[in-house]
């Protein structure tokens, strides 16, 4: 297969362990980085529309299966993590980290805080509306700029992708390019003190220093959920993952965090599968307990190695 001429950086057979947080995954039949947004729209214009694409930010919240990916995997660097303070508002490039638009933010005096501990960049938090300490992204979106599959730019509001508990309605094979939000105003002192904390809560509570992508499953919903963000998820993940009696279990190299049980971590030497195999363990073994059924919040992708 041919593809379009680039300025950016284009590898076949790209293994993706390396760039995912768990450090397993098979490799992309591409690899595209993207020299900048207009290289990026170029490139989609010309490319195929039978190939498919698959955005990937930081891998910080991903399995990719050990089979590999059939796709061009697009994957933003440095021409996409800029970070601009405009009034009270904060645009930023999908390809900044959470946590330097955070402390960004607070910089300027903006309360941005909830992003300092959500790991990961910018478009997979836009993506997954991603949140903590009952803040989301839907409360300070303001609209994203996206790359459609077919090499146009477009700006939308927020409104427009349905943000929901973990979930959006991206449009089908577009790359965010950037997002702004708008955000409270604060004083940078106490902003700093409450990331601090954020901080220190954060590192007591989860394995921060072993190879997990954060929350392994969604809290299940309350039961007049909404899905909006200000559902209820009063009942939490680990609680009915410890009722079932699976911290700490075990699958090849993958292991539920003892120090906190919705944590999936590559233990040494996990391959997807085991991580894979561990969750729908889990899943089970939750469901046989307590009757729930426990949706995964890693998101899992590509193809299971050909037998």
């Amino acid at each position: 297969m041919t593809l379009p001429e680039t300025r950016g950086v284009l590898t076949p057979d790209r293994p993706l362990a390396d760039l995912t947080w768990l450090r397993v995954g098979g490799p992309a039949d591409w690899l595209y980085q993207p020299a900048d947004e207009a290289d990026l729209c170029a490139f989609l214009a010309t490319l195929d529309p039978s190939v498919p694409v698959f955005p990937m930010g930081v891998g910080s919240n991903l399995i990719v299966r050990d089979g590999g990916i059939r796709a061009v995997v697009i994957r933003l660097g440095r021409g996409f993590n800029s970070i601009e303070v405009q009034g009270d508002r904060v645009v930023a490039g999908a390809a900044a980290l959470d946590a330097h638009v955070a402390r960004r933010a607070v910089e300027a005096g903006l309360d941005l805080t909830f992003l300092r501990t959500i790991p990961g960049s910018i478009g997979g938090a836009v993506r997954m509306n991603a949140g903590c300490y009952g803040s989301y992204v839907a409360d300070v979106l303001e609209e994203v700029r996206v790359v459609t599959r077919s090499g146009e730019v477009q700006t939308l509001p927020a409104s427009a992708l349905n943000l929901r508990y973990r979930q959006s309605d991206v449009p089908a094979g577009s790359v965010i390019v950037s997002a702004t939000f708008r955000a409270v105003k604060g004083d940078p002192a106490a902003l700093e003190s409450r990331m601090a904390e954020q901080i220190a809560k954060r590192d007591a509570s989860q394995p921060t220093k072993e190879r997990s992508a954060g929350s392994t499953f969604r809290n299940p919903a309350g039961r007049s959920s909404t899905g909006k963000a200000d559902d209820t998820h009063e009942l939490k993940a680990w609680k009915v993952i410890d009722d079932a009696g699976m911290r700490g279990a075990r699958v090849g190299g993958a292991q539920m965090s003892t120090m906190h049980s919705n944590f999936l971590i590559n233990a040494g030497g996990a391959t997807a599968a085991d991580l894979e195999n561990l969750g729908e363990e889990v899943r089970k073994k939750v469901y046989q307990s307590s009757g729930i059924t426990l949706e995964w919040e890693i998101m899992r992708v590509g193809e299971f190695p050909h037998e």
